[in-house]
């Protein structure tokens, strides 16, 4: 996939969705990339909602895992990050290593669908579930990824992005085994009911959440950046059998960290050093210290 090599000064060049960004930000552009040397274009689900829960109720699974990617657009991403998230996802499922781990699995299929997020209120939907199968789905699916505009928009809830979340699952016309909300970020929640009260909503039904803390810009007093954001994911974020973290500490780590968890997620397996979520005992990092940053700097 040696086409990714400058996808990353592409994409940040390229289109960036109107309304959303900051004064002074590239306008509107489109992306001087073809795509179609990538894969050709997926077709669209043919299910509605109606008839995705009614399959739901009487078809046997038809995939291994239910995988939702929740990826973190608000302002503290810069465009540089972005880009590189992008690219890392569009890299991680089209690679060897995640294309043998789907047929580790008794389907040898994954569904998954990508949206970005920001406020409680702030979600879109860039990829709906799509069946990933081989080299030619997951292709697809990167190309899809790597078109779509970029975005920045204000608030960070993770919580937000959990609840909304849950009725995608009952969208999906492809039940799997496993269903998982694979979520990047950042930075802590500040926006939304509490990030605890999403996840264990989520965690009740079945569902896995693992987390992609990224921390590869020095702590910024005038952001709200914390220190230890790995530990946050780990004790208020993720959760549910076989949850784990994997953190990025520096922006060329992006693709292998992503990959990583990618991998990980489709296969079934934990990383060699597993998290086990604090539980019964006082976080490591409050929980609420989103909220708490938030409400001393602006009063509200």
């Amino acid at each position: 996939m040696r086409g990714y090599i400058s996808i990353g000064a592409l994409l940040i060049a390229g289109a960036i969705a109107g309304g959303n960004m900051a004064r002074g930000e590239a306008p509107d552009a489109p992306l001087p990339l073809t795509y179609a040397s990538l894969a050709k274009p997926h077709a669209t689900a043919k299910h509605s909602t109606t008839d995705a829960l009614a399959q739901r109720k009487d078809v046997s699974p038809v995939v291994d895992v239910e995988l939702i990617l929740a990826v973190d657009i608000s302002y503290s991403m810069d465009l540089d990050e972005l880009a590189l998230q992008r690219e890392g996802y569009a890299l991680a499922v089209t690679s060897q290593e995640f294309l043998k781990a789907l047929k580790t699995g008794p389907t040898g299929k994954v569904a998954i669908t990508y949206f970005e997020w920001a406020a409680s209120s702030d979600q879109k939907v860039i990829i709906p579930w799509r069946v990933v199968d081989g080299p030619e789905s997951a292709g697809a699916v990167a190309a899809e990824i790597l078109k779509a505009p970029l975005r920045r928009a204000s608030r960070t809830s993770i919580s937000g992005a959990i609840n909304f979340s849950l009725p995608l699952f009952e969208q999906n016309p492809y039940p799997g085994i496993r269903k998982v909300i694979d979520i990047s970020g950042d930075g802590p929640n500040n926006n939304g009911v509490p990030v605890t009260v999403a996840r264990d909503a989520a965690l009740e039904k079945g569902i896995t959440i693992n987390g992609l803390p990224i921390m590869v810009k020095e702590l910024n007093p005038a952001t709200m950046d914390i220190p230890n954001l790995d530990l946050y994911y780990e004790d208020c974020v993720i959760g549910g059998p076989g949850s784990f973290v994997v953190s990025i500490k520096a922006k060329e780590k992006f693709a292998e960290a992503i990959r990583t968890k990618l991998v990980l997620e489709v296969a079934n397996r934990m990383p060699e050093r597993p998290v086990v979520p604090v539980s019964n005992k006082e976080p490591r990092v409050p929980c609420l210290i989103g909220e708490q940053i938030w409400q001393d700097r602006w009063g509200r």
